[in-house]
């Protein structure tokens, strides 16, 4: 071989390669590090300033994301707000979503910055790794290269995972996203923070099909903890919050999965966790205090999760579009 370093066959190979990887436009960390330098600390310092404000507003980011990506892949479709309630973001499976404003305001500094470079999908993604960070989560890079879609379709969101969904439901509808029961876990524990509206709970307090007929609270739930809940959530109240994770709200740890595996899932679809061998298997094994010194390690398995997350059916290359404005199509 002469010193050219190949043939000059295998130069075009790896030309044609590096061509084709250009086009496909995979996402990368520091896809903004030319185009738009402070991309990424425009956007932490906008969700720092709104934690500031209302330290809520950091699950809340993280969910968006959520609700982002499991309709459609990870597009920003879920910030379209349509004049005729037929928007992605209309339909009840996004009830309380929060944190849009969040997005914008990122995206109105990033266009003064660098008209037309920032995706609003990158925005979302970079804003729920800081909400992440932000709630004492790990610390993780995003790649970042998406692009904005096109369409925003009511109906599309029908797909969401629901927390009235069976263990097998929501197996399901994670695997259809190339999410598997490890994943499941991981991405539900992110309720280690945050709080959800009795809204969600009346069902599994009041009126759970019960296996002799009739309806009732959830047998699964501990006689202790349904007056807890109870309690805190009367018939019919649909406002009041409380806590995702009981006793651990404001820390990002493990104790939602303990709690899972003790009875004391606050949400139906938490529950259901401990109820299929590979989920309970995955539960367990971040429950005990050895996993903190020998591994799984939740943190950055966690981590793992959201950027695997992140990239479900992203737009890249010349797909889609960059939004100016991200509640609307170009």
């Amino acid at each position: 071989m002469g010193r050219g370093g190949g043939s000059p066959a295998i130069l075009r190979v790896m030309v044609l390669l590096v061509v084709a990887a250009v086009c496909n436009g995979q996402l990368q960390v520091g896809f903004y590090s030319k185009s738009c330098p402070a991309a990424e600390s425009t956007v932490a310092s906008v969700v720092r300033q709104a934690a500031a404000a209302d330290n809520t507003i950091l699950p809340a980011l993280v969910r968006l994301q959520f609700h982002d990506c499991f309709v459609k892949g990870c597009d920003a479709s879920v910030l379209i707000k349509g004049g005729n309630n037929n928007a992605e973001v209309d339909n009840n499976k996004h009830q309380g979503l929060r944190g849009l404003d969040v997005i914008d305001n990122a995206k109105v500094q990033l266009e003064a910055q660098c008209p037309g470079v920032v995706s609003c999908a990158d925005i979302l993604a970079l804003a729920s790794r800081d909400a992440v960070a932000f709630t004492g989560g790990p610390s993780f890079d995003v790649p970042t290269g998406r692009r904005d879609g096109k369409t925003s379709n009511l109906r599309d969101a029908d797909a969401l995972p629901d927390v009235h969904d069976s263990i097998e439901v929501l197996r399901s509808k994670f695997a259809a996203n190339g999410l598997d029961d490890k994943e499941l876990v991981l991405l539900s524990s992110a309720h280690t923070v945050g709080t959800t509206a009795c809204f969600f709970l009346q069902d599994r307090l009041y009126n759970f099909p019960l296996p002799g007929g009739g309806r009732g609270a959830d047998p699964s739930i501990p006689e202790s903890f349904l007056s807890e809940l109870r309690s805190r959530c009367a018939p019919g109240d649909f406002n009041t919050r409380l806590p995702l994770d009981r006793g651990s709200e404001n820390s990002f740890d493990t104790s939602i999965l303990r709690n899972i595996r003790n009875g004391f899932a606050v949400i139906a679809s938490d529950a259901v966790l401990y109820n299929h061998t590979t989920t309970v298997d995955v539960v367990d094994s971040y429950s005990t205090l050895l996993s903190t010194f020998f591994g799984p390690y939740f943190r950055q398995d966690f981590a793992d999760a959201m950027v695997k997350m992140g990239s479900i059916a992203v737009l890249t290359g010349g797909a889609g579009e960059v939004r100016k404005v991200c509640s609307k199509f170009n």
